[in-house]
């Protein structure tokens, strides 16, 4: 997740990108009970369309007086969205939001040239037993866009566009997709869905987009005469006209793609820059810790602490 560089002591950039068709098993690490599967990046792909960040977060169960504890991190160079399944995050960030991240909503969070936030399970809802279930995702900024303004939007789960019929429900999470658009508009190609399918029910991935990948969230699918389970994400050659058929016991599959980005980039702890010269202005801003007048800002009403760069 974006708060433990530790997860990926070396990134793949430049000539790591792999343009063919790939199966990509997410490296799992246990972080003291919470464990995290990272699909993106990895050694066979960079990215999927925009996608440069794909991890699955849990899911988790925690005790009475525990969750997450993320305290502010600086991002530049990409919007996130964490979409949940399961349990609730309370989002803080240096524009003054104060949200709280809720199943099958959307935030959307466009660091452009530079956003800081903190991302806590605080307040009731440590007083009893709580679960977490979600994905967490970075989408690189087109060169164009990647020193755009902050901003942040909030789209609740029934603004959601959803297609359903012949054993399938699929929401659509952000972009276009199906002849529908999701309520948030991001300014650039992509799409991100959320599909649940009845057993041997099938989806089509979208023609309309070069870059699409999928992410077997629960349950197994078949395509071309093969089966893929759980945590496995599949990424497709441009152009085929694909269809995922679930398994016996039905499946949860997430779509995801868009336009091939305008070049690699570069990943630094939370930073996705097309240049070094980017991530290293960005990493001595939050070094400098200028709060007042600096390019980053601490989140409002969570400004006591913050995580520090790391050395290297």
């Amino acid at each position: 997740m974006s708060w433990n560089p530790a997860l990926d002591p070396s990134i793949p950039i430049g000539d790591a990108i792999d343009a063919i068709e790939t199966v990509i098993v997410p490296r799992a690490r246990d972080l003291g009970g919470f464990e995290v599967r990272r699909a993106l990046p990895s050694a066979a792909r960079q990215m999927v369309g925009p996608f440069i960040f794909f991890d699955q977060m849990g899911p988790a169960e925690f005790l009475t007086g525990t969750g997450i504890d993320v305290r502010p991190h600086p991002h530049i160079g990409l919007g996130t969205v964490t979409y949940l399944m399961k349990g609730r995050i309370h989002h803080r960030d240096s524009l003054g939001t104060d949200s709280w991240i809720e199943p099958g909503a959307v935030n959307w969070m466009l660091a452009g040239h530079g956003i800081t936030h903190s991302e806590r399970q605080d307040g009731d809802i440590r007083s009893a037993p709580h679960g977490l279930f979600g994905l967490q995702t970075w989408l690189a900024l087109p060169k164009a866009r990647e020193d755009d303004p902050a901003a942040f939007v909030h789209a609740p789960r029934d603004s959601l566009p959803v297609l359903e019929g012949e054993g399938k429900e699929v929401r659509l999470i952000l972009g276009t997709a199906w002849g529908e658009r999701g309520p948030v508009d991001l300014g650039f190609e992509t799409f991100y869905a959320d599909a649940i399918l009845q057993p041997r029910a099938a989806v089509p991935l979208p023609d309309d987009h070069e870059d699409r990948g999928a992410y077997v969230l629960a349950g197994e699918v078949s395509v071309g005469g093969q089966t893929f389970g759980v945590g496995n994400m599949l990424v497709f050659r441009p152009g085929d006209r694909i269809s995922l058929r679930a398994g016996d016991a039905g499946a949860r599959i997430m779509l995801l793609g868009g336009a091939t980005m305008d070049g690699p980039r570069h990943i630094w702890w939370n930073f996705v820059a097309s240049s070094r010269e980017r991530i290293d202005a960005a990493k001595e801003a939050w070094r400098a810790g200028d709060w007042a007048h600096g390019r980053f800002r601490l989140p409002p009403g969570d400004a006591g602490e913050f995580i520090p760069a790391p050395e290297r």
